[in-house]
């Protein structure tokens, strides 16, 4: 059976910058994997390839069976089973909460503005704000409208779902709230490309742990050997850096 997301000789420069440099990558069906490395490693690069926000310079890229990077890909078609939330909510600011689930599964869906609203409702109470329908963007905290975005993600039935920096804008006590919505994810089975530093979170949540430096894939594995006893100097360097150091052993 094919990996949710396959990932091959992937290349990305932005002109003379080489941004990927020949990155493999296989995620399973239902399988977590977290993306760690310093600002610049290319983490966020190689989120946007795989739904082609970027277009890669070179190499393949697969989700769900089907290759994005093929010239005849209906791109459009594949990107509705592929939900992305950014460090950024990019929520409608002249739209209520509702309507912001809402619309995009009209749009992008042709559901019934009836469907379309029940099914935004039941996905606002997964993420615990069916009480914030009718409020404004601008009348929830970072955290109430990280999870809305989240919320509106799942709202189009992904088969995906890609996270970058989901909680980097955010108050650190309304971290916690974000992670619990994608830790009740992969729970339910989802499968998840996650770009954080919260290590904490891919230390409990990740199946497996990339580290990024420089355009590629330094170190690869489960957390309590990436995280918890790394292999690479470049890898160990990083996470004394943002690690406790009361930490940084276990």
């Amino acid at each position: 059976m094919h990996a949710m997301i396959e990932i091959s000789g992937l290349g990305k420069s932005f002109g003379s910058l080489e941004v990927l440099r020949g990155v493999d990558v296989r995620v399973q069906r239902g399988e977590v994997v977290c993306v760690i490395g310093p600002s610049g490693s290319g983490k966020s690069t190689l989120l946007r390839c795989v739904n082609l926000l970027e277009q890669p310079t070179s190499g393949q890229v697969s989700v769900d069976g089907v290759e994005l990077t093929d010239p005849d890909a209906d791109i459009d078609a594949a990107r509705r089973h592929i939900g992305m939330v950014f460090q950024g909510f990019n929520l409608f600011t002249h739209l209520d909460v509702l309507d912001n689930l809402a619309v995009a599964q009209r749009k992008v869906l042709r559901r019934q503005r009836a469907d379309a609203e029940r099914i935004a409702r039941e996905n606002l109470g997964r993420v615990g704000l069916a009480e914030k329908a009718e409020a404004m963007p601008a009348q929830l905290s970072g955290g109430q409208q990280q999870r809305v975005a989240l919320a509106r993600a799942l709202s189009l039935d992904p088969n995906v779902m890609q996270f970058d920096e989901p909680t980097s804008a955010l108050d650190p006590e309304r971290v916690g709230d974000v992670l619990g919505v994608m830790r009740g994810l992969a729970d339910e089975g989802m499968t998840m490309l996650v770009v954080t530093h919260e290590m904490q979170f891919a230390r409990e949540v990740a199946d497996r742990v990339l580290f990024m430096d420089g355009g590629g894939i330094v170190e690869q594995g489960p957390p309590s050997e990436v995280i918890g006893s790394p292999k690479e100097e470049r890898t160990r360097a990083f996470l004394a850096r943002v690690l406790d150091p009361t930490r940084s052993h276990a």
